[in-house]
């Protein structure tokens, strides 16, 4: 069985990133000619994907860190592939939001000038930190393993020589340093990925101008929607890779436990949302509403997001289905896949709402248009960007040393 998902994983991958070679090209070449959004709604599937993405890497590295900073020790066989799973995403996201930009060559200006007064470069300040702290603590993790497997020969020796950059130690004391070291890069991480993705929700929520994101509850949204997500998506990897069902069925049961916890504080604090919008009665925010629950994007809401994402999961995970790896990492991908719903639902809606009642009838051009659907050219860019990471995952698989038994010599 997990063979045949690793192949679907290297299938899957490479037919996606063929489908997304297509939309690269017209992206670079013809620039945002081939979007569906306009001035009206200015953001679309692709800032979506980015705090989709975001998320499940702040909650990848927020479980990864239960292992390495808090010791819990149900989830450890894990710990590894959910930091390498908070670096892939953390990857896909800047992609994602580097390829909404009008102009991709002048990403670099936030470094080279910075504004600190915007939340957007605060963000792209703590990507960075982030992304160099994941890079750092993953190799801390791996080069025990790696210089046990660079005394070999053939390629993978080589590559792993080649990441080791000169060590080469393997003795237990080597391995307990390295094991404190990466506790404290875990600890410096939990508040910057607190900090970045509840900045995200923020970036939202102090917007005025659209009262649908105008809210103090996104940002603790945010961050329990990527506890959510990330776990939900750790289930379905950790059924794949890293010895999959074989070694870790009990490790995905409990980590279904905790996600079906999150998912449930995720929906009432979303319904809470939506109860306190609506009785504020706040005409945009209202008009917003509307629009996911009875408007152009209520499939989006009913089907996608609220029957496979949640409804579904939630019976499964709730009830002796629930004790099954296989059962539990299905209700993991589909949550995953329901939170695409839930950030689209974030984005469009609130831009769909006029700010100038009667704008759309004045002007006649369908770039000043409350309908958007994501353009053919968007889906090719996303799911090529998917099937990169899918790609990624493999690759990691292929070529990282698989994860030793941590416990026996690598005290925390």
């Amino acid at each position: 069985m997990d063979i045949w998902l690793k192949r679907f994983f290297w299938i899957g991958g490479t037919v996606f990133l063929a489908i997304g070679a297509f939309g690269w090209w017209d992206r670079l070449t013809n620039g945002h000619i081939g979007t569906d959004y306009g001035s009206v709604i200015p953001w679309g599937l692709w800032v979506a994907a980015y705090i989709f993405f975001i998320g499940l890497s702040a909650g990848s590295f927020l479980i990864s860190a239960l292992v390495y900073v808090f010791d819990v020790k149900r989830f450890e066989s894990i710990g590894r592939i959910a930091l390498f799973q908070a670096l892939i995403t953390l990857a896909l996201a800047l992609f994602a939001i580097w390829v909404d930009l009008g102009h991709m060559s002048r990403a670099f200006n936030v470094f080279a000038y910075p504004n600190f007064s915007s939340p957007m470069a605060w963000m792209i300040w703590l990507y960075t930190v982030y992304f160099v702290l994941l890079a750092v603590e993953m190799w801390f993790l791996l080069r025990r393993d790696l210089a046990a497997g660079a005394k070999g020969t053939g390629f993978r020796a080589k590559f792993y020589r080649f990441l080791l950059l000169g060590s080469s130690a393997t003795s237990d004391e080597s391995a307990v340093r390295d094991r404190k070291v990466v506790k404290v890069l875990a600890t410096v991480g939990v508040p910057v990925a607190i900090m970045f993705h509840g900045g995200v929700g923020a970036l939202f929520g102090v917007v005025a101008a659209r009262p649908g994101w105008n809210s103090g509850l996104f940002p603790i949204l945010f961050l329990i929607s990527a506890l959510a997500s990330g776990g939900a998506l750790l289930m379905l990897v950790a059924a794949i890779f890293q010895g999959g069902y074989r070694r870790n069925s009990k490790t995905i049961v409990s980590l279904g436990r905790l996600v079906l916890g999150l998912l449930i504080l995720d929906v009432i604090f979303q319904f809470s949302e939506y109860l306190v919008a609506g009785y504020g009665n706040v005409p945009g925010h209202v008009e917003g509403l509307k629009m996911i629950f009875t408007g152009p994007y209520w499939w989006v809401f009913w089907v996608w997001q609220l029957v496979l994402g949640t409804a579904i999961p939630i019976a499964i995970l709730a009830t002796k289905l629930g004790r099954s790896a296989r059962w539990v990492s299905a209700a993991g991908g589909l949550i995953a896949l329901g939170f695409i719903g839930v950030r689209l639902n974030i984005v469009i809606p609130a831009l769909a709402t006029e700010e100038i009642q009667g704008l759309t009838d004045a002007v006649d051009s369908r770039r000043i248009s409350t309908q958007y659907f994501p353009s053919l050219m968007e889906w090719s860019v996303t799911l090529g960007i998917v099937g990169l990471g899918l790609l990624l995952f493999g690759l990691g698989e292929y070529l990282l040393p698989i994860e030793s038994e941590e416990a026996s010599h690598v005290p925390a």
